[in-house]
């Protein structure tokens, strides 16, 4: 999204892949709002596996809600084909004018006379160099341009969700509603989901919190809940990642730098959904670097407004959901059970998130008492 868009306002744009094709390996469960993609793309069919009216959500003693999209009630969600979707984001960079280079390495970045210049690469054994005066850092968790700017990245074990997923089949398919369950003991500190994406497959997948996890556990919990659930399921592809779980980081920029997405630690830390925040974010680097990049100089305090209108906007709420998630991570099986117990009602299909919070808090005043010390 920033390629495209630097490269639709007149910029010369590269866009580095280090991987052979964009779009693999796929590490995402391929959940968005529908809503919310239509303001930024326009939906091509190609890209939507499946679209899901709202989701369910399971307590550890097997309470199950619904919830809706959002509070209007019209709000559907897609399910993604990934390596689709990425690629024809890319196409559309690609139509725009940015130069695309898979299999290409980002390796350190290029420095004259102590003044940020370009990236150093590294393509099929041969070292490239490219020249720019300004370096968009959309490199996931693992961020290294990040690190080699300067900005501080770091994340505690707390603030990481450790994720892996089986694309399986041979699993009874809810087609209108995604699946999350809840529970210490088959996810500590996240929860279990299942999307579907064809007839009797889904995508299921668990996430749990880093500080809670040991070498394999994941997997294994995985594994546990697929044979439980249906142990005649058949796993056909699985995937392994992190994901960013924390608030709004002191800057994303630098001289010359600015990081998107995962690399500014700009997903969701309650729900850990982050497609939707990183093409936001693309978007908003991409109009900025049109405004600087023209004008010449590319120091940090020119690069402000970046951070200011990412801030007033996505990271509004990833601040607030940052708190949530510590106040909900802290919450043992039997607060999550009565949670969901004072949840139910004959409308429980009409919440939606939000609301459901509202509603939790107004239930159980207690609950936000707990929480004060995160609010104030």
């Amino acid at each position: 999204m920033a390629a495209r868009t630097a490269a639709n306002a007149g910029l010369k744009v590269a866009l580095l892949e280090k991987r052979q094709e964009i779009g693999e390996p796929i590490r995402c469960a391929g959940g968005i709002s529908k809503s919310g993609l239509s303001k930024l793309v326009k939906p091509d069919p190609k890209w939507i596996i499946s679209e899901v009216k709202g989701a369910r959500i399971h307590s550890p003693d097997g309470t199950r809600i619904v919830i809706s999209g959002n509070e209007s009630q019209d709000d559907a969600g897609y399910i993604l084909e990934r390596k689709t979707f990425d690629r024809s984001l890319a196409t559309d960079a690609a139509r725009s004018g940015a130069e695309v280079f898979v299999k290409t390495r980002a390796v350190g970045l290029l420095r004259k006379d102590d003044m940020l210049c370009g990236i150093c690469a590294q393509r099929i054994g041969e070292f490239l160099k490219f020249e720019a005066p300004l370096v968009i850092g959309a490199d996931g968790i693992e961020s290294k341009v990040g690190r080699w700017a300067g900005i501080d990245t770091t994340l505690k074990l707390k603030d990481i969700e450790v994720c892996a997923q089986f694309l399986v089949q041979g699993w009874d398919v809810n087609k209108d509603h995604c699946e999350f369950y809840l529970g210490t003991k088959i996810a500590p500190g996240g929860y279990v989901w299942s999307f579907p994406v064809g007839e009797r497959m889904a995508n299921v997948g668990v996430c749990i919190q880093g500080s809670k996890a040991t070498p394999g556990l994941a997997l294994r919990l995985l594994e546990n809940f697929i044979r439980k659930h249906k142990p005649d399921a058949r796993p056909l592809d699985l995937v392994v990642g992190g994901v960013p779980a924390f608030g709004p980081i002191e800057t994303t920029i630098s001289d010359g730098v600015m990081l998107v997405g995962d690399a500014a630690r700009q997903s969701d830390p309650l729900t850990y959904a982050g497609i939707l925040n990183g093409m936001e974010a693309g978007v908003m680097a991409g109009e900025i670097a049109a405004e600087v990049v023209p004008e010449g100089g590319v120091c940090k305090e020119v690069l402000e407004p970046y951070d200011r209108r990412w801030r007033a906007s996505i990271g509004k709420d990833i601040g607030k959901n940052y708190k949530l998630k510590s106040f909900f991570t802290a919450l043992t099986d039997q607060d999550l059970n009565s949670a969901l117990h004072m949840l139910e009602s004959p409308n429980a299909s009409s919440m939606y998130l939000k609301g459901m919070v509202k509603k939790l808090f107004r239930l159980n005043p207690s609950l936000l008492w707990k929480m004060r010390h995160l609010l104030f």
